[in-house]
């Protein structure tokens, strides 16, 4: 006779208690994530009248009112902004990218010259990033002040992204770069035809890294540029922490002005969707790159 065989605890089915309470452990999770920006949205479609009369918050609107975000779109701050964080966010994206790649396939191919030496420089500016004060100094030496490379070239290649990446290219198969070698392939070649057709899940998690630090970024903002020149974010935090810029929503209605924080809301929904809409076209790459890269490196 047989005998039966049992499976270890953690391949066996949990019961239906175990599995009601995953259920409503989530459910909570889930709310406390939910609520919060659900919140944001209701008070930045509710009328001004009903955000004064609730103290500020608005749950559930009575009825959808898009004055708000008329009355940001009718002044020039906001739409300035929003060109100048989409235009760094895309070209500081792409730059960041094709120097992220070149570096990190460098360092990822055994017996470059100087590549231990540069791996341990990159690895140096990781644990021991610059201060404010020199790299303020190093951008106005550079007369990068006031000028949109100063958002993109202090923070062109992060060291983090860098380290996945290189893993990944560490982990292509060796027989594969070899066979392009006695093609006739060229470095450059390899890694336009082979390496990178390879990794499509890293560069795609890399490229959403840093849109979503391109997007979100105003501290450097506020360092280098002046006013007129603030990306979303910088004009987020005067909306926001400063109730700042509210005269420059044009000819926006008394009641908005009375009402800043469905403004405020609004400005913050704003800010947010653009990466919103882009997370879910990058999502299915996003485990399978960083565990891989992680794993790898």
């Amino acid at each position: 006779m047989a005998s039966k065989v049992t499976r270890p605890l953690w391949m066996g089915l949990p019961k239906w208690y175990t599995r009601l309470a995953k259920a409503i452990a989530l459910t909570i999770v889930v709310s406390i994530v939910v609520f919060p920006f659900w919140t944001i949205v209701a008070t930045s479609i509710a009328s001004p009248n009903e955000v004064i009369e609730n103290g500020g918050w608005v749950i559930w609107p009575s009825a959808v009112d898009l004055t708000a975000y008329t009355s940001i779109f009718k002044g020039e701050v906001i739409t300035r902004a929003l060109l100048i964080s989409g235009g760094v966010t895309v070209l500081g994206t792409a730059t960041s990218l094709v120097a992220t790649i070149a570096l990190a396939y460098a360092l990822a191919r055994p017996g470059v010259f100087g590549g231990k030496p540069v791996l341990l420089l990159v690895l140096f500016t990781f644990l021991f990033p610059p201060a404010m004060i020199p790299s303020f100094l190093v951008v106005k030496e550079l007369g990068l002040l006031n000028s949109f490379p100063a958002l993109v070239l202090p923070v062109l290649i992060n060291v983090f992204n860098l380290v996945i990446m290189r893993g990944f290219f560490q982990g292509v198969p060796t027989e594969l770069i070899e066979a392009a070698r006695l093609d006739g392939a060229g470095e450059f070649r390899i890694l336009t035809r082979v390496v990178l057709p390879l990794s499509k899940s890293i560069v795609a998690v890399v490229g959403l890294f840093y849109a979503v630090s391109y997007w979100n970024a105003f501290f450097n903002a506020v360092i280098y540029m002046d006013a007129h020149n603030y990306p979303v974010q910088a004009v987020l935090r005067q909306y926001v922490t400063q109730g700042a810029a509210l005269s420059d929503l044009g000819n926006a209605e008394a009641s908005i002005l009375n009402s800043p924080q469905s403004v405020k809301m609004a400005v913050v929904v704003i800010a947010t969707l653009p990466i919103m809409l882009i997370y879910p076209f990058v999502q299915r790459f996003f485990v399978k790159g960083v565990l891989t890269g992680a794993i790898k490196s």
